[in-house]
This record gives structure tokens, sequence and C-alpha cells, in this order.
């Protein structure tokens, strides 16, 4: 059974409320602490937030058995991961030993009390109960006391500004020839597991055709350049090997038995690795032995991971990144307003769906855009709804849009564009940089956490500020 947040304190513990936070502290976490604080002080966004959380953690979940972690610990450690980009093992170090976070949790006692610890594996499957829709609801909510927090008058319309950058997934960079040793070698490894679950006979020589296999993708890579008659035949000799294997496995997996669930799923991540095999010596054959162009649409960029995408975005440094677009708008406070990842699509392609999401809940009043979202007719279109839109047109500009791009409003608000670069650099620093989860579906919940903790850091930014200037204390930077 959980419950929202502990509602009677226990004998020594000490109080989440009283938190302290020091006015002069530059630290990241001393932010997130006065942002959480807000949130658990203030009714009406301590309710909301609880509402969405309950919608998620405790439907269709009977009100007895053994007490859980409650709603409030399992949204401040979740917070906590991402604002301070952190990982499981030094959360978990954090949890047991940071005094302001275990007091934030309340979980914190006085030195005469025997101490409350959690296991590592507690908080990993606390905070993965988190989705993106769950996620994406909260992120109103930090948005919606955001502006209470920022905005002087509650009718003040806003500016907004959007752009995307990529998110590298949890992946090494591809090559045809390192995937296809990727899938010998998971495809090796769940052979083993069935071999010695069963004492599969015909097999002993297991550990030998990874070794080779291995041997052979590493003198691929280390082959010269210019030799390629020499990687040629290295090549050839790689793919007729992993061939062999393949027809070793496909003649004696008829015989693999199938029992329980474990056996099930054993043989579909063996038929997985095996179809991945197969497809990269067909690739490595197409492209080195028969000198054929491989359209992209048939590549795979991770065995792994593969919704990654090879994102080709133009720049000099890096000139390709391996992970997913993520599509971000900001307001004039800073504040993330909404995402979307973007699947296997352009800026000028999802830019009016995003658009249509946002108009029915805000007032906007301008919004600025750079030459990758433009087209013709998203101009057109958004020009409707937008009093100030600022889309710079891509190529030669005819005499009316070059005066449409040189007046002193439009060249103000495109210089203000640059500001959500600022607001992308920091998301980066709570973590976006890379996913270090695995699965699509840990992807998307990672990504959405991090914008919550980028909010929630922004707005305890602004809230320590304000505690300075009532404290009458030097600002910190």
């Amino acid at each position: 059974m959980r419950i929202r947040f502990e509602p009677q304190y226990s004998l020594g513990i000490l109080k989440i409320e009283d938190t302290s936070v020091n006015p002069k502290s530059r630290d990241s976490f001393d932010k997130l602490i006065l942002a959480l604080l807000k949130i658990y002080t203030t009714d009406t966004y301590k309710n909301k937030l609880f509402k969405v959380l309950e919608e998620k953690i405790l439907a269709n979940k009977k009100e007895t058995g053994r007490k859980g972690m409650n709603l409030w610990q399992i949204f401040v450690l979740a917070q906590v991961r991402l604002a301070l980009n952190i990982s499981y093992d030094r959360l978990h170090n954090e949890v047991n030993n940071h005094h302001s976070l275990r007091q934030l949790l309340g979980i914190e006692t006085t030195f005469d009390k025997p101490r409350i610890e959690w296991e590592y594996q507690n908080i990993v499957d606390n905070v993965k109960l988190l989705d993106e829709a769950t996620l994406l609801k909260i992120n109103e909510i930090i948005v919606e006391m955001g502006h209470e927090t920022f905005k002087k008058k509650e009718t003040q319309p806003l500016h907004l500004k959007t752009d995307s950058f990529v998110s590298q997934t949890n992946t090494h960079f591809p090559t045809d020839y390192n995937l296809l040793w990727d899938s010998a070698r998971k495809t090796v490894d769940t052979l083993t597991k069935i071999i010695n679950k069963y004492n599969v006979l015909g097999w002993r020589k297991l550990k030998n055709w990874k070794r080779e296999l291995k041997n052979m993708s590493r003198s691929i890579g280390q082959s010269p350049k210019k030799k390629k008659e020499m990687k040629k035949e290295l090549v050839g000799n790689y793919v007729d090997k992993a061939k062999l294997f393949v027809k070793k496995i496909e003649s004696e997996s008829k015989l693999f038995q199938l029992n329980d669930i474990k056996d099930l799923s054993l043989q579909l991540e063996l038929e997985y690795y095996l179809k991945m095999l197969k497809k990269h010596i067909n690739l490595l054959e197409r492209r080195v032995l028969k000198n054929e162009t491989i359209p992209h649409e048939e590549k795979i960029f991770s065995i792994f991971e593969p919704y990654t995408e090879w994102i080709n975005k133009g720049k000099m440094h890096p000139s390709v990144e391996i992970g997913k677009n993520i599509l971000v708008t900001s307001d004039q406070y800073h504040l993330i307003i909404s995402h979307k990842i973007m699947e296997k699509e352009t800026d000028s392609q999802v830019v009016v769906e995003h658009i249509d999401s946002l108009l029915p809940i805000y007032n906007i009043q301008s919004w600025s855009f750079d030459k990758g979202f433009y087209s013709k007719d998203n101009k057109e279109l958004i020009e409707l709804f937008i009093p100030e839109l600022i889309m710079p047109k891509k190529g030669k500009l005819n005499k009316k849009e070059y005066q449409e791009e040189h007046e002193k409003g439009f060249k103000k608000l495109r210089y203000k564009h640059s500001a959500i670069e600022s607001n992308i650099n920091e998301l980066e620093h709570r973590g976006l940089d890379k996913c270090p989860d695995r699965s699509y579906a840990h992807f998307k919940n990672y990504i959405a956490l991090g914008i919550c903790a980028y909010n929630l850091h922004k707005i305890g930014t602004e809230l320590l500020r304000q505690k300075q200037e009532s404290e009458k204390l030097p600002k910190a930077a």
C-alpha cells in the first residue's frame, strides 16, 4: 500500500518543510530543494501532483498490503537523479548519506533514533514507475508553478522559441562489421544459456566460434584504409565464417527444448539476434564485396537500441550524431513548456502539429524558429494564429521578404531566439546529452524526466534570487 506522504511524523523524524537551504548557495541541489519545497508547501500544486501520481502508480491497486515508498519520495528521487545528472549508484549513495536530501524525503532522523536506509534496487524499481505520459502531465503542473513564480501579471502573453537537438542513445559508433560482431556475440551468449540448461551436445567449440569471429572483426577495423584488396579478403573470410555459424545454428536449433516460459524467452531472443546476424552478413557482403551503395532505410545503427537514428544536422562538430532528435519549446522565462521526440522527421515536418498542440493552452504573442523550420506553407498557415512569427526563409529573399526580415521588431525577436541554445545546453547538463537507460520506453521516460528537472532547477534559481533579494544578500552567480 502506498500513500501520498506521511501525514503524521514519527518521533525523531525531521520535517520535510523544515529542510533548510543556504541563501548564498550556488549549487544545483539547493535550487532544486527550493522548487520541490514550493510544490510540497503549496496545496494547489501538491494536490495536482499527487492526483497525477495516483492515477499512474495506484490505479487498480488494493489499499492493503506491504507499505511501499510513498509518492512524494518517488517524485523527489526521480527529479534529483536528472537535476544533478547522476547515476543510480550515486543516487543510492546520496539517499543514504546526504542530510538535506534525506530530510526532503522524510527519512532523516535525529541522532538518538535508528537510521532509515534504502537499497539500490528499491530506488531503481520505484523511479522507473514514472512513465512518459505521467511526466508530461507533471511538467504542465511545474510550468504552471513556474509562470506563477516568474510572471508579474497573470495576463502576460508568452514569447516562445523552438529548436531541436540530438540526445544520444546508449550505443557505440556503428559500422556494419562491428554490428555483425554484436549480433554474433549475443547469439553465442544466448546459445550458451540454452546449452548449459539442457546440456546440449555438439557445441563444445562454441567459445572458439566466438573468439574467431571477434578476431576477424578486429582485423577488419585495424586494416589500412588504402589497401582495399586486403580489406576485401578479410571481409570475405569474416562473412564466410559467419555464414557457417548461421548454418550450424539453423540446422541444430530445432532440437532445442521448449518446456517453460524461460525457454520461450531464450528462443525469441535467439531468433532476434540470428535475424540481426543474417542482416549484417548481407549488408557487409553487398557493401564491400559487391561494391553496392546501401540505402539509408535498410541500415540499423544498433541491435540493442534499434530506434536509434543517424542524424546529420550540417554542423562542423560533431558532423554526425547517433540518437534521436528532440524538439523543445521555451518561453521568455526559459521554461521548457513542451517537447517532442521526433520519429525520423525533419523540423519543418513537425512544426505545425507542435503549434496546434500548444495554441489551445497558452496565450502566445510571438514565436521564433530558425531556417530549418521554414517552408512556404508552414509560414502562411502559422501566421494566421501567431501575431509575431519569426521564421527566416531559406535561400534568397525577394524584396518583400527582405524588408520583413530587416524590420526592427523582427530582428529584435530573431536575436532573442539564440537564448534557446543556452536552454538546450543546460538541458544537456541536466543529463539529456546522452541517455544511459536501455529500451525506447526508458529513453522517452528519461527525456521527459530531464525536462521536468530542468524546469524545477530554473524555478529554484528564481526562488533563490527572490530569497536573496528579500534578505538583501549578494546574488549567487
